[in-house]
C-alpha cells in the first residue's frame, strides 16, 4: 500500500513523528511517499519523492498528514481532487480534523488491514464571477467576503438561488462548511455544526446591527455576495485563511456545495461533542 505523507516541515515535532510513521509503515510492507522538498529531512529513509503535491496524490493509495488542522486542511483538497483517504496525526494545538495522537501512531498498521471507518464531509465550491470570466476555488473550512482595511466598512448583498434576501453592513461575510464550524465561524459568534451534516452556515463579520445572526442554509442552496465598496477601499475573498483574491464591485461571488467530498479515515469512534469539549478547553490558557 503506498501512503503519501504530508508534513508541516516548520515544525520539528511533526519531522520527528514523520520519521518514526515511515519507519514503522515500511517495516509492516508499505510504502511511503513525499514530495521532493521532504528529501533532506529524511535522508536514509527508503521512500518515493513525488515532484508536487498533485502528483502525489495521484501516485498514493491513502494519505497521511503529520501537523495541525493547517495541514490538513491544505492536504484535503488534493486529496479531494484526487479521490483519496486522509487520517491526520495532530502535532499542532488543537487538532479538531485529526484523528490520531503522536503516541497512537503505530495504530495506523489498522490502515493496512483495513480495520477502520470512512467519514465524509461536505466541501464548498466557491466561484468568483467577474466581467472576463470565472474561476473556482474549493473549500474545506470557509469562504469569507471580507473589507480589506481596517478603517473602512462594506455593504454586502445577499442572494439565494437567484433571489436577494438580505443586506449587511459588515467587516464581511463568512460561509462555513460544518467542518469549519469550530474555525473562523465559532470566533466569529457562528454555531457549532455536527461535521457530518450536509449545509451551509453563512455568519456575518462584526455586523454593524443588533439583529445580525448566522443563518444556516440547505446544503441544496446556491448562495450569491456582490459588494458595495467604498472609495479607497478594497474587498478581499479568502478561502480557508491561505488563498486571498481581490474583489471588485463588479464581481459576483456565488457559494455553493461542492461535488466533491473530503473522505477522512478514522481509527477512533469518538463522540464529536466529548471532544470538542476536551479541545476547547485547551484554549483556556
Amino acid at each position: 500500500m503506498k501512503f503519501a505523507l504530508v508534513v508541516n516541515l516548520s515544525k520539528e515535532r511533526a519531522i520527528k513523528y514523520a520519521k518514526k510513521i515511515s519507519l514503522f509503515l515500511i517495516d509492516k510492507n508499505a510504502e511511503i511517499a513525499m514530495i521532493e522538498e521532504c528529501s533532506q529531512y529524511f535522508k536514509g529513509i527508503h521512500i518515493h519523492y513525488s515532484k508536487n503535491i498533485t502528483e502525489l496524490f495521484e501516485y498514493c493509495d491513502m494519505a497521511i498528514t503529520v501537523g495541525g488542522d493547517g495541514t490538513i486542511i491544505h492536504a484535503a483538497k488534493y486529496a479531494a481532487k484526487a479521490d483519496k483517504q486522509l487520517i491526520g496525526v495532530n502535532v499542532g494545538r488543537l487538532g479538531f480534523a485529526a484523528d490520531v495522537e503522536p503516541h497512537e501512531y503505530e495504530q495506523l498498521e489498522r490502515l493496512l488491514t483495513g480495520d477502520y471507518a470512512t467519514e465524509e464531509r461536505i466541501l464548498l465550491d466557491v466561484e468568483v464571477i467577474k466581467e472576463d470570466g470565472s474561476k473556482h476555488y474549493l473549500a474545506v473550512n470557509d469562504a469569507v467576503v471580507a473589507r480589506g482595511q481596517l478603517s473602512k466598512t462594506i455593504d454586502l448583498h445577499l442572494s439565494l438561488d437567484g433571489d436577494e434576501i438580505s443586506k449587511y453592513r459588515a467587516d464581511g461575510l463568512l460561509f462555513s462548511t460544518p467542518t469549519g464550524s469550530t474555525a473562523y465561524s465559532l470566533s466569529a459568534g457562528g454555531p457549532i455544526l455536527a461535521p457530518k451534516m450536509e449545509c451551509i452556515l453563512m455568519t456575518p463579520v462584526c455586523p454593524h446591527s443588533l439583529f445580525s445572526r448566522s443563518v444556516l442554509f440547505s446544503g441544496e442552496s446556491e448562495l450569491s455576495v456582490h459588494v458595495k465598496i467604498p472609495e479607497e477601499c478594497c474587498c478581499v475573498l479568502t478561502i480557508d485563511g491561505e488563498k486571498n483574491v481581490p474583489i471588485l464591485a463588479t464581481d459576483r461571488v456565488v457559494i455553493r456545495k461542492s461535488d466533491l467530498k473530503l473522505k477522512l479515515a478514522l481509527l477512533h469512534n469518538r463522540n464529536f461533542y466529548k471532544l470538542l469539549n476536551e479541545k476547547l478547553k485547551e484554549r483556556d490558557f
